[in-house]
């Protein structure tokens, strides 16, 4: 059996998912999808490092058929039960000894069930996406499916041409062979499991301008809405990074899937919106703010625990207003004191920085985590808060941050301990006043 070191997060708030003794430092996913019934046949590489010795090991995956399982070239044996693959490598693995795993499976690709919805791979009316957040990874490939374990990642997918595909990282190949096509992208960024995506749809593109790529995916009858709707993006990138600093990644996508979504969904360079989302008016254009956001906070600078989701989500919710704000509309302070009023007549029982497992999504810990913002900014000042905001990008830039990160940051900044302020709106329940 495995040596444990402790988890960060397993032993918390999603103690099914995830594993300890080692660390998986890139995925080579091969996958060659049938888009009508569904079907995923699939070889999985990942290269990993021992963090323990190691007689057996698991992996992250869901209900797919297993055909072998090699560990450095060689047979290891293996048993699935309840999502996890159990693996026994040919022989011991020793503490800091570097190994690959290759796990080949077939199967018909299905969301994670969980206390959120179904998560991960879904068949849309003539596609499929993934929206993997937080446990919906295992639903297409073998993982160690752990927020604070980022890898590097390879995605080639294979399907009927007719099809346009779209995956995380940078395009490095597209290859027609008879009536398939198949698409290669790299990932060099390390990325967490849950934020690897992929995008299958009968899909155009159209480029935006800017100084960072810009690329809009979307199906043909709806390119004049989206270009209209998303024609600002490249303004809100200047101004998010006037505010946060330099775009995190290579290139920015934006895929239009031809269905109706309940919610737009962040992958790492990549937000996927619903065609509910695209109306020819810019209807939507604070989740446009608030997808592009968690470039920076959820995807360049992500969570080591669950627990602290307010770093994502409290963050693009205030990157909203600052848009708006930046773009003639409402004031962060209109936004500030409207949401206050509405979150005072709400219960006061949440903990934003320690919300349970049920509440990570509750709407009150976006709202609160933004209310947290302005406060600090309203006590510190524009002059210490955003020099304080572009340190935080910079100084954790594609790595794994927590709560007590941000507050010591903020503490070195401020001239004056925001400590009372953190103990109140990070840890209290009761909603306080605002500064």
């Amino acid at each position: 059996m495995i040596e444990d070191v402790p988890g960060l997060e397993r032993c918390t708030y999603l103690p099914e998912h995830g594993n300890d003794g080692y660390r998986v430092g890139h995925y080579d996913l091969e996958l060659d999808y049938r888009v009508g019934p569904n079907r995923l046949s699939a070889s999985a590489r990942l290269s990993a490092v021992a963090t323990a010795p190691l007689v057996r090991f698991d992996l992250d995956l869901g209900p797919f058929r297993v055909a072998r399982v090699l560990i450095d070239g060689r047979a290891g044996r293996f048993r699935q039960r309840r999502d996890k693959l159990h693996v026994t490598p040919p022989r011991a693995l020793g503490a800091g000894q570097r190994f690959t795993v290759e796990v080949r499976y077939t199967g018909n690709p299905r969301p994670v069930t969980s206390p959120w919805g179904g998560l991960g791979w879904e068949q849309l009316t003539d596609g499929s996406l993934v929206a993997g957040q937080p446990t919906g990874a295992p639903s297409w490939f073998p993982c160690n499916d752990r927020a604070d374990h980022k890898a590097s990642f390879r995605i080639s997918l294979t399907t009927a041409s007719a099809y346009h595909v779209v995956a995380n990282g940078r395009e490095t190949g597209r290859r027609r062979s008879g009536a398939t096509t198949t698409w290669v992208y790299e990932q060099d960024e390390p990325m967490a499991p849950y934020l690897a995506s992929v995008q299958i749809g009968r899909y155009q593109t159209t480029e935006i301008p800017g100084r960072v790529p810009q690329r809009l995916v979307h199906p043909g009858p709806a390119a004049g809405r989206v270009r209209y709707d998303f024609g600002r993006q490249g303004e809100m990138i200047a101004a998010f990074e006037e505010r946060f600093g330099p775009y995190p990644f290579g290139a920015y996508t934006v895929v239009v899937a031809d269905d109706e979504l309940e919610i737009p969904v962040e992958a790492q360079g990549m937000s996927v919106f619903g065609t509910n989302h695209v109306d020819g008016r810019r209807g939507a254009e604070r989740l446009v703010a608030h997808e592009l956001a968690h470039q920076w906070f959820g995807n360049s600078l992500t969570l080591a625990r669950w627990r602290d989701i307010w770093l994502h989500e409290g963050f693009a919710t205030y990157a909203e207003w600052l848009w708006a704000e930046a773009s003639g509309g409402e004031s962060a302070d209109e936004h500030a004191l409207r949401w206050h009023g509405r979150l005072a007549g709400q219960p006061q029982d949440l903990v934003l920085a320690d919300p349970g497992v049920e509440r990570i999504f509750d709407d009150r810990v976006y709202k609160r985590g933004a209310l947290t913002l302005h406060a600090l900014r309203r006590t510190m000042g524009e002059g210490r808060f955003f020099p304080m905001l572009r340190e935080w990008t910079a100084a954790h830039r594609h790595g794994t941050v927590t709560t007590e990160d941000f507050t010591r940051l903020a503490e070195r900044h401020a001239a004056q301990t925001p400590e009372p302020l953190f103990a109140a709106w990070l840890y209290g329940r009761r909603l306080p006043r605002l500064p």
